[in-house]
């Protein structure tokens, strides 16, 4: 590890490899399963992620927006990219250009798309996404038939596929997974009817892939499972699934301070008997909750350091009272295994008032990710370190 580090993030790229490859085993050969890698893989790094993951049984990958798509494919990465979000006209000749395939719900970009697929000799296979219950993007059941029939007589256009996303997969309960599953289904067999064949059903997240066989259809969309993280409490996992993350800092300095002393902006915490406390350089500003202030707690030397003041941009501070042999450049695990205690993202989570989704996505850029496969390291994504 480069010694100018102050925080940065370690990915094991085996334990992405070992989710991705269970997943597969999961859902079996007949289905395909597509990597979710947007938000920069879930804070984990897009590129190394995806990689990864098409090595170990996933043979497509899917994102919300244009960008990243097209830095895969400046990387080489040539495999099937779905484009899951709103997309605005403009972005057609690119989506053309770098054979994306396009989310469509509107029928303006279904116009630029064709006019770009017809001006480049090409043809655009395009996804049509159903609202079967989640209200955000995507076209009321009822609108689907006629949608698909009128985007029929646009040039260069194909309908690969068709898709839904469920809105409480990760509920014990399943009757809302049921009631939309219904509604996706009545849907495909109006097509049917309309003599429009759908070669690609998808509507099976993460949530729905592990614990709703009767989801998997022709192929899941997994995301936070791939990472190894749960949906939610509430849906056990039915496979093994092995965290990647690790958020990791140093102990810059150890002071003690007097009875008295407030911590950090605000005086949020204020000292009551002579307490050592460890500054450690990891703040709000690489992507930590600050409602984790008081709340939280880190590991140094494999115990728990709890946090004392607020979480600044730059920097917590943990009491390490009880931990008397922590000096200065001990490593300190905010999220992940140290020694024989663990501090999960979804323990940072409930701190935070959130869920791991958050904790994980919301690391920044200034974060170096380190990834580790095989026992050793095997390259450092650097946005803003030499």
């Amino acid at each position: 590890m480069r010694d100018d580090f102050v925080a940065w993030a370690e990915v094991d790229l085996d334990a992405i490899a070992h989710n991705v490859a269970a997943i597969k085993r999961h859902v079996g050969d007949k289905v395909t399963v597509i990597a979710v890698v947007k938000a920069n893989g879930y804070g984990h790094g897009m590129e190394a992620v995806a990689r990864t993951a098409l090595k170990n049984g996933a043979s497509w990958l899917a994102l919300n927006h244009v960008h990243p798509a097209i830095a895969l494919r400046h990387k080489g990465i040539q495999v099937p990219i779905l484009l899951l979000g709103y997309l605005p006209p403009a972005v057609a000749s690119s989506v053309v250009e770098y054979d994306l395939r396009p989310a469509l719900t509107t029928w303006e970009l279904a116009q630029a798309l064709s006019a770009a697929a017809q001006a480049a000799g090409r043809e655009v296979p395009y996804h049509v996404k159903v609202d079967t219950g989640m209200g955000r993007f995507g076209l009321m059941p009822g609108e689907v038939v006629d949608f698909v029939r009128a985007l029929s007589n646009l040039p260069g256009l194909r309908l690969e596929g068709v898709f839904t996303h469920f809105a409480c997969a990760d509920w014990a309960d399943g009757c809302w997974v049921d009631r939309q599953l219904a509604l996706y289904l009545d849907v495909l067999q109006e097509l049917q009817s309309a003599g429009i064949t759908v070669p690609m059903r998808h509507v099976a997240n993460s949530a729905a892939a592990l614990a709703r066989p009767d989801t998997h259809l022709d192929a899941v969309r997994v995301g936070i499972a791939i990472y190894g993280l749960r949906p939610s409490t509430q849906v056990p996992p039915c496979i093994s699934l092995r965290p990647a993350l690790t958020l990791k800092s140093r102990v810059a300095q150890v002071r003690t301070l007097p009875p008295g002393s407030g911590i950090s902006y605000g005086r949020s915490y204020v000292t009551t008997e002579t307490t050592r406390v460890a500054l450690v350089p990891c703040g709000y500003g690489d992507g930590l909750m600050r409602l984790i202030s008081n709340r939280g707690a880190v590991l140094i030397r494999g115990r728990r350091a709890p946090i004392r003041g607020r979480v600044t941009m730059d920097t917590l501070v943990a009491e390490v009272t009880h931990i008397p042999e922590a000096c200065a450049g001990d490593e300190v695990v905010i999220i992940g295994r140290q020694g024989d205690e663990t501090i999960s993202a979804e323990e940072v989570a409930s701190w935070a008032e959130t869920i791991n989704y958050e904790v994980v996505t919301h690391l920044l850029p200034r974060l170096p990710r380190v990834y580790w496969q095989d026992g050793r390291m095997t390259a450092i994504s650097e946005e803003l370190y030499p």
